[in-house]
């Protein structure tokens, strides 16, 4: 049976997604299945097979954090300062419309 219709992505290619370790609908994207990334109409069967084949979701950081799992190299505080982007530059003169044409 077809979960994502707009990738034609089976129940079994999900569960293979599953088997191989994926935890999440972004985890099965992940392993070159692409359900779930056009009308997102299919995440909640995608949700639900995870949960039927016993994934373990992933926790959030403030579980891990509180059951000691947490990483904290990989906390946000620590994380870099972002490089701010360049001003955008205007590439051409504006185009202005006279005469007959103009509306």
């Amino acid at each position: 049976m077809y979960v994502c219709m707009c990738h034609a992505v089976t129940e079994d290619q999900v569960k293979r997604a599953i088997d191989a370790g994926a935890n999440s609908p972004r985890q099965i994207v992940a392993q070159g299945c692409k359900a779930g990334t056009d009308c997102g109409s299919c995440v909640r069967r995608i949700q639900a097979l995870l949960g039927e084949h016993g994934a373990r979701p992933c926790p959030t950081a403030r579980l891990a954090a509180k059951l000691g799992l947490a990483d904290p190299g990989l906390d946000r505080r620590n994380a870099p300062e972002p490089i701010p982007a360049p001003e955008a530059v205007p590439t051409a003169e504006p185009v202005r419309v006279t005469g007959s044409q103009a509306a």
